[in-house]
């Protein structure tokens, strides 16, 4: 069999790049854009539903105590992407309309993503435990701090609301999937752990379906026609700065502080940021004539990190492959 080319992607990644460019080219919306969003909530209940019941109760114990690993997700989050967003107005107000910073300050505020961080520490061979605790505690929280920051830092043109709606879906997507895993694990957890190629292929699956739905909102909503092309690329490249920062100071302080598997979680759980959390908090605080250019920084942001993180959780898992097979050849 002819060996795959080493600039090639992997099949992940070329398969993220043609949920975009089908997006861009044919996206979804209407009533096969609801049917599809209920697709991908139910493929991620699925996710959730297959790592509760993977997942041993002292693994989830451990993962919830390891309070170190926690707080440094939360100030990745809340401390870091903001500093950096207010330290940067000077440059970026100088490059950027004003109504596209205010979307790159809102951006640096929201929490972090939940389905995709953890899948990606799943995928890179991460502290899966830690990883739910940590995005979900982010975004819990962040769906009362995000509107309190935005309300001292932003100048919006609303009060600032906070929805449990937000907290309502955190609930029904994603603990009680797992919670229902965990208590059908006395059952299924053999089999599941005797299928990781399952599970594998719902963690991709599902990051896939997300990245294709978000897509298919953004260019519906008219991500093509909001600026001109000029600031678009002056802001894709501020999005990439962005989390190259993020994502070197993450990585720095993990394998400072914690072992590789805790290193993984701090360095995808405290780089992203959460779309899903993010549209409902901006049509809380923002007027509807300034909310789509108020969001392209986010969605812009959302598909470069999933590639991104896509590309460096299948480095992990390769590394973590050749690691394996080096100390299987040494015994």
């Amino acid at each position: 069999m002819m060996k795959r080319p080493r600039f090639l992607p992997d099949n992940f990644v070329l398969a993220l790049l043609a949920a975009i460019l089908s997006a861009t080219f044919l996206p979804i919306s209407g009533v096969a854009g609801a049917i599809y969003n209920h697709a991908t909530l139910a493929a991620i209940a699925l996710l959730f539903f297959l790592h509760g019941a993977k997942l041993s109760r002292s693994a989830i114990v451990a993962g919830a105590s390891n309070w170190r690993l926690h707080l440094c997700v939360l100030a990745a989050t809340f401390v870091v992407f903001p500093l950096i967003g207010i330290l940067a107005r000077p440059f970026l107000t100088s490059i950027l309309p004003a109504q596209l910073y205010t979307g790159l300050l809102f951006l640096c505020l929201l929490p972090s993503t939940v389905q995709s961080s953890i899948a990606f520490t799943s995928i890179a061979g991460g502290n899966v435990s830690a990883a739910v605790c940590s995005a979900s505690l982010s975004n819990l929280l962040g769906v009362v701090i995000t509107p309190l920051l935005a309300g001292l830092l932003i100048a919006t043109d609303a009060g600032a609301g906070v929805s449990l709606s937000a907290v309502g879906h955190i609930v029904l997507e994603i603990v009680a999937p797992f919670a229902a895993g965990q208590l059908l694990r006395r059952w299924i957890g053999g089999w599941v752990a005797a299928h990781p190629r399952l599970v594998k292929f719902v963690d991709q699956g599902s990051i896939v379906l997300v990245v294709y739905g978000a897509f298919s909102a953004s260019v519906v909503e008219g991500l093509w026609h909001q600026i001109p092309l000029s600031a678009l690329a002056i802001l894709l490249a501020v999005d990439l700065g962005l989390l190259a920062i993020v994502l070197l100071v993450t990585f720095g302080v993990g394998r400072q502080l914690f072992d590789r598997q805790d290193q993984i979680v701090l360095l995808f759980c405290g780089s992203k940021k959460s779309l899903a959390s993010g549209i409902p908090i901006a049509k809380v605080l923002f007027a509807s004539g300034s909310l789509g250019a108020v969001v392209l920084p986010l969605m812009l942001f959302h598909q470069i990190q999933l590639i991104a993180c896509a590309f460096i959780a299948r480095r992990y898992a390769s590394s973590a492959s050749s690691s394996d097979d080096a100390a299987t050849a040494r015994g």
